[in-house]
């Protein structure tokens, strides 16, 4: 989405919508990190996360459900859904939104890995994969019963 002053309109949220946030700045950076931590907390092989500062963050519905993961950093997350949502290290002014999180995940390609000692072998030859579109693995039958419980993406 584009504002009228022409720069990009960073805005995002939990799968349910009970929690919805806005960054004043688009992200500093744009990482994945693989340690186990990260992968425990979004229960993927990596947690992709865009920093920013942190008083450039903006809660507009809700707030999340913070959860001290280390002495270090805290996570929040949805409570009603359980979205991971943000990454935060204590000690500095930067919080870091899940990628995912995002209405328009696309803006914030990363740029840099972290703790790659924590990657899964297989990551790297996830491209080599075969690839399917959802439409090619749903029924049709299916397709008519589907019904999208997830929040849009946007208010």
């Amino acid at each position: 989405m584009v504002t009228t002053s022409g720069s990009a309109q960073w805005t995002g949220g939990c799968q349910c919508g009970a929690v919805r946030f806005a960054l004043k700045t688009p992200p500093e950076e744009s990482s994945i990190c693989h340690c186990r931590m990260c992968q425990k907390a979004s229960g993927q092989p990596f947690m992709a996360l865009a920093r920013v500062k942190l008083h450039d963050i903006v809660w507009t519905r809700g707030a999340p459900t913070i959860f001290a993961s280390s002495n270090l950093a805290e996570r929040g997350f949805c409570r009603a859904c359980g979205t991971p949502l943000t990454y935060r290290f204590l000690a500095e002014d930067n919080v870091s939104v899940a990628v995912g999180s995002l209405d328009h995940p696309r803006l914030a390609p990363p740029t840099i890995q972290y703790g790659v000692e924590g990657e899964l072998p297989w990551c790297a030859s996830l491209s080599t994969l075969p690839r399917r579109r959802t439409e090619e693995f749903l029924t049709a039958e299916q397709a008519a019963r589907f019904h999208n419980h997830q929040h849009p993406d946007h208010d």
